[in-house]
């Protein structure tokens, strides 16, 4: 344990500097590296430009510019079509990934108490007012009130000739 000896605040700036200077000499040397290889591309794809006297020579040069142009210009066309398309293939293969990997996990859902009035508001926006009566959609139902009379004479006679002209209409039928 004695052999790990804490590191002293100024050895620790001073390796900190020493860091600190090698990395900015390696962005130096990276900057100048990316300019050198800019100034040798340009030098290879780009000649210089010599201007000729004559209108014809004149005309002559800018059509082979027009040329090189619309070649590049395809190029660039198919490489960003390409790029799209592998974006497009990445994000996939990452869903794939993700659903193949299962770490989806579901959330215990908790118990929400909502009226449909509510629930319709939700889904559909605080914009729509919806009012969701159930009652009010009920069809109403009328009960018939039976007469009583005082005559002694039950619901039953009444029950009785009724079905009389039932039985007379099941017999006329079958005659």
């Amino acid at each position: 344990m004695s052999d790990c000896k804490k590191m002293t605040s100024t050895r620790r700036h001073h390796l900190k500097s020493l860091l600190l200077q090698i990395a900015q000499g390696l962005l130096e040397a990276e900057s100048q590296q990316l300019v050198e290889a800019k100034e040798e591309y340009m030098a290879q794809n780009c000649p210089s430009l010599s201007l000729p006297g004559s209108m014809e020579e004149l005309q002559l040069l800018v059509k082979k510019m027009h040329q090189t142009i619309e070649k590049i210009d395809e190029e660039r066309y198919d490489t960003e079509a390409k790029v799209t398309k592998t974006d497009k293939e990445i994000d996939e293969l990452k869903l794939k990934v993700i659903d193949l990997k299962g770490k989806f996990k579901k959330p215990a859902l908790k118990k929400v108490r909502m009226s449909a009035d509510q629930m319709l508001q939700a889904l559909l926006g605080s914009k729509h007012k919806v009012n969701m009566d159930l009652r009010a959609n009920l069809k109403q139902v009328k009960k018939e009130v039976k007469d009583e009379s005082g005559d002694g004479v039950g619901d039953w006679r009444k029950n009785i000739e009724d079905k009389k002209d039932r039985k007379k209409m099941f017999e006329g039928a079958e005659a």
